[in-house]
């Protein structure tokens, strides 16, 4: 294992037998192997917020239940803190914490409070640290009117303000999060996000974000590595992976008189937009120097706005590039 690197991955690999739907006349159901991980290696030091990217199927949650110690690979080696999570199982999970966006680990009739108490007893947090712990998460989660509200009775962010607090009771050294902002309203996701950077920067926790919500990672992450059919295709930042596709610009110009119609080469799509045009363009096959100044031929522009395209559309194109 590298010197420096807290989480230290090298050639996983993993398959699932899955059965297939039962053909008319057939008498039993054939067998598909699907490999999930395919020789998939990476680094990641202690303190880093690492977003981990890919389609659905691509193998993200198989690589977080292999390094949380739910699974084990049918190859390849991981280390964490010098533990293998799968063969030290019992010692390693006083050092994780995991939030699977769909999955709840707290006590769904009872109140939290109940849940946490529970969970204190579990990891055997000495009381004085249980207590200023949970004052600690309890204020940076907004939670402390909720403690004594039973998990049903809350809405989903409240419920995921409610499991982050669970998994970081006994302050791991590394928290998994799976689709952690699935479903939550917008104010919700500040919040999370809000969180997220105060524990990584407070505590130096390291966090392996997997999430479809590219606004999360653009807001947390600095790094991110994309999986794609069990493989690691990319692991930088995430402004160079986005530049590589960054090659779309769209823009709206609204003329002094509606009668300018500008004339543009076929690589520019244009579409009336009220009273004035909506453009879509390539600047490696158009500068947009040269598109203002053909503009600027049909007549007076009033107005004219030109932005990137957003980062999901982005990240979308990249899927289809790389065949995902």
């Amino acid at each position: 294992m590298p010197e420096q690197s807290f989480i230290y991955v090298n050639g996983l690999s993993k398959r699932f037998t899955v059965r297939k739907k039962r053909e008319k006349g057939a008498l039993f159901r054939e067998k598909e192997t699907i490999q999930a991980l395919k020789d998939v290696s990476f680094s990641i030091d202690q303190g880093e917020l690492i977003g981990y990217i890919g389609p659905n199927g691509a193998g993200k949650s198989t690589t977080v239940k292999i390094l949380s110690g739910i699974l084990t690979p049918d190859g390849g080696e991981a280390l964490v803190g010098g533990q293998v999570p799968w063969k030290d199982r019992k010692t390693y999970v006083r050092r994780i914490g995991v939030v699977f966006g769909q999955r709840m680990q707290l006590w769904w009739d009872v109140p939290i409070l109940d849940s946490y108490s529970l969970l204190r007893d579990i990891y055997r947090i000495p009381e004085e640290k249980y207590r200023k712990r949970l004052d600690e998460l309890a204020g940076a989660l907004d939670l402390g009117g909720l403690m004594r509200t039973p998990l049903r009775q809350m809405s989903l962010g409240q419920r995921m303000r409610a499991e982050l607090c669970g998994s970081l009771l006994h302050q791991p050294e590394i928290l998994f999060l799976d689709e952690p902002t699935i479903g939550l309203d917008a104010v919700s996701k500040l919040a999370l996000r809000d969180f997220l950077r105060w524990e990584n920067r407070e505590h130096r926790t390291t966090i392996l974000l997997t999430t479809h919500d590219m606004e999360d990672i653009a807001a947390l992450c600095s790094r991110v590595m994309v999986l794609g059919h069990g493989q690691k295709l990319y692991d930088g930042p995430l402004q160079e992976l986005l530049g590589r596709y960054d090659r779309t610009r769209s823009a709206t110009i609204r003329y002094d008189s509606g009668d300018c119609v500008p004339a543009l080469p076929p690589c520019v799509a244009m579409e009336r937009d009220g009273d004035g045009f909506r453009l879509s363009y390539r600047p490696d096959e158009l500068p947009t120097a040269e598109l203002l100044s053909l503009l600027q031929q049909a007549g007076p522009i009033r107005e004219m706005t030109v932005q990137s395209r957003n980062i999901d559309h982005l990240i979308a194109d990249m899927y289809r590039e790389m065949d995902l």
